[in-house]
């Protein structure tokens, strides 16, 4: 379970920062169609493997809700709990 919340938590934050860069640049279409999904999908997948962490308090299940480093920040808070 891990791994996958590492790696939805890596994809969501590096596609984030290409959408940004997208917009402050050329803004080509194409790529906001191809990275925006994954995007969300892999802000969805971090929600969802949050959610399903039963050593994921409340406050680790919303640190998810945020968009670009919630998964980061989950990752980081359960493993300063010790449960990695």
């Amino acid at each position: 379970m891990r791994r996958v919340l590492q790696a939805a938590a890596s994809v969501e934050l590096i596609s984030l920062a290409v959408l940004l860069a997208n917009l402050a640049t050329a803004h080509w279409p194409a790529v906001s169609s191809l990275v925006g999904p994954l995007h969300g999908c892999a802000y969805l997948l971090v929600v969802l493997t949050t959610a399903r962490d039963r050593n994921a308090g409340a406050r680790t299940k919303a640190l998810a809700l945020i968009p670009g480093i919630g998964g980061l920040l989950v990752m980081r808070r359960l493993a300063r709990a010790g449960v990695a």
